[in-house]
């Protein structure tokens, strides 16, 4: 084996990046390309395979321009990829036969009545481990094969699966039709106890199990690419990851009870529940964290809609800031007594409390609250509802969490990194890295190649920690507080329903 480098591709819903690390695992270069977002006048969110496909080819060769390195120094490539977007595309001619149906994309709720309306969906929940819903992919995939059913000729012709098949697919040159345990278990199409693709779950959304791909462990070998002839000799992709796992892996959270925070537009917390399968009474979903050297792994996982979507709403639509900066330096100014707390119920409420007609709420407000309080408590929301998901964990679990693994650009707000800590009393670690998705898959693929030890690998990641300061007293004071508001919350909208 020649190769030095290995190339991490993160395919995610507004770009793609590619990552450069190098023979000891330290990221060297990134490149990153958007793809265009197209939705139209119903709202339908949609993206193009093909554009997709040429960026990922695109900006690897420009990783390496960038980089100055070699494409014969390359030893493998790890993918991580937006979980949930949904694709079909022609098995005999690779060519997709619609655009992908985007994770946020709403299209198939017909779908989700008419499968709700059979009353099988604890049977989904019990064989899934997530609740039936036109978020995942079972739906979308129903949906576009429905959409389409007038250009199928052949059901046996049809490709059904989520962005990392369809690049495994056209990177081999259609010699692979593939996906990876993370992905197959957020399909809603996927039996995560017997680790199989389910009959009766796939006759239920109107698919055949001829039309999905083939799950392979997360570090198997998913097949060779040239990259359109970038490089000379085929390189292995040996590591695939769902993005949220991908973050998960290269945290290094490989034991039960660890637990991983992406802060972005909206929030992925994630915890490693070992290899047993737990069914949440919370709220959270179950899947699999990934299956590497023939172990499955699951973990919890809960989902928030507005965490760094805050930022910008006091940024766009509100104009109170100018740069997402100015969030920690008016915080630090703010009043320390105000008592105004912001429930950003945008689009409801979703775990613990799955309320989808809860309306926001600014609450507490006093006569003295200004521009700098409510930018505080707008910030502090994000940290109130990250500890409401770690709470829930420990409740479903019986673990006791002890530090919460973070990244994402909001983690650069020391304001808010040292709120989280002292609201959870836990320890906040701060990644180095912000691209721990791409990151992750690239790790997996360089440890099943050979390249990387894996104890050498995480033992060198350098970490910032936060430790709660707060007094226990003034922590439960504030999070009973939250509590309160959030209740208030949920009564105004039973009222509304009620009228």
């Amino acid at each position: 084996m020649t190769g030095t480098y290995v190339i991490g591709l993160d395919q995610s819903t507004q770009g793609t990046k590619a990552l450069l690390l190098d023979g000891g695992g330290k990221l060297a270069a990134r490149c990153d390309k958007p793809h265009e977002q197209i939705i139209n006048e119903q709202g339908w969110v949609s993206h193009d395979l093909n554009e997709i496909l040429s960026n990922v080819i695109e900006v690897t060769r420009l990783l390496l321009e960038e980089a100055e390195v070699s494409p014969d120094l390359v030893s493998c490539i790890g993918i991580s990829n937006q979980r949930e977007t949904s694709c079909m595309w022609r098995r005999s001619t690779g060519e997709p036969m619609d655009h992908a149906v985007v994770w946020q994309c709403s299209r198939a709720k017909d779908v989700e009545a008419r499968v709700m309306a059979t009353g099988r969906s604890d049977e989904i929940f019990q064989k899934t481990g997530i609740p039936l819903s036109a978020y995942y992919p079972a739906c979308k995939m129903a949906w576009l094969l429905n959409a389409n059913r007038e250009e199928i000729d052949d059901p046996d012709d049809i490709c059904l699966g989520t962005i990392d098949s369809w690049l495994i697919f056209k990177l081999t040159r259609e010699q692979a039709f593939k996906t990876d345990y993370s992905n197959a278990s957020r399909t809603q199409l996927f039996n995560i106890h017997s680790l199989a693709w389910d009959e009766d779950l796939c006759d239920l959304f109107g698919l055949s199990k001829s039309m999905l791909p083939e799950v392979c462990d997360s570090d198997s070998l998913f097949g060779y690419t040239t990259m359109d002839g970038l490089f000379a000799e085929p390189v292995p992709i040996c590591g695939v990851l769902g993005d949220s796992h991908g973050a998960l892996f290269g945290q290094g959270c490989h034991d039960p009870g660890m637990v991983k925070t992406t802060y972005g537009t909206g929030s992925s917390v994630m915890m490693n529940i070992g290899e047993k399968p737990i069914t949440s009474s919370n709220g959270m979903a179950t899947s699999l964290a990934w299956k590497m050297q023939g172990r499955a792994e699951y973990v919890l996982e809960g989902n928030l809609n507005y965490t760094g979507a805050v930022i910008t709403w006091l940024k766009k639509d509100l104009e109170m800031i100018q740069t997402d900066e100015e969030t920690e330096i008016l915080a630090m100014e703010a009043n320390p007594a105000d008592r105004t707390y912001l429930v950003p119920a945008f689009s409801g409420l979703g775990a613990p409390y799955w309320d989808s007609e809860a309306l926001a709420m600014m609450y507490g407000m006093s006569r003295t609250t200004g521009k700098a309080e409510l930018v505080k408590a707008a910030l502090e929301s994000i940290a109130y509802q990250i500890t409401d998901l770690v709470c829930a964990m420990e409740q479903d679990t019986n673990i006791r969490i002890e530090e919460l693994r973070v990244d994402g650009g909001p983690t650069h707000n020391s304001y808010l990194m040292q709120f989280q800590s002292d609201l959870l009393q836990k320890t906040v670690a701060l990644s180095e890295y912000e691209e721990l998705s791409g990151i992750g898959a690239a790790y997996a693929a360089g440890i099943s190649r050979g390249l990387y030890d894996r104890d050498e690998l995480f033992s060198s990641v350098k970490r910032t920690h936060y430790v709660p300061k707060m007094e226990q007293r003034v922590r439960d004071e504030k999070y009973r507080g939250w509590k309160s508001a959030v209740n208030r919350v949920l009564m105004t909208g039973e009222k509304e329903n009620h009228n």
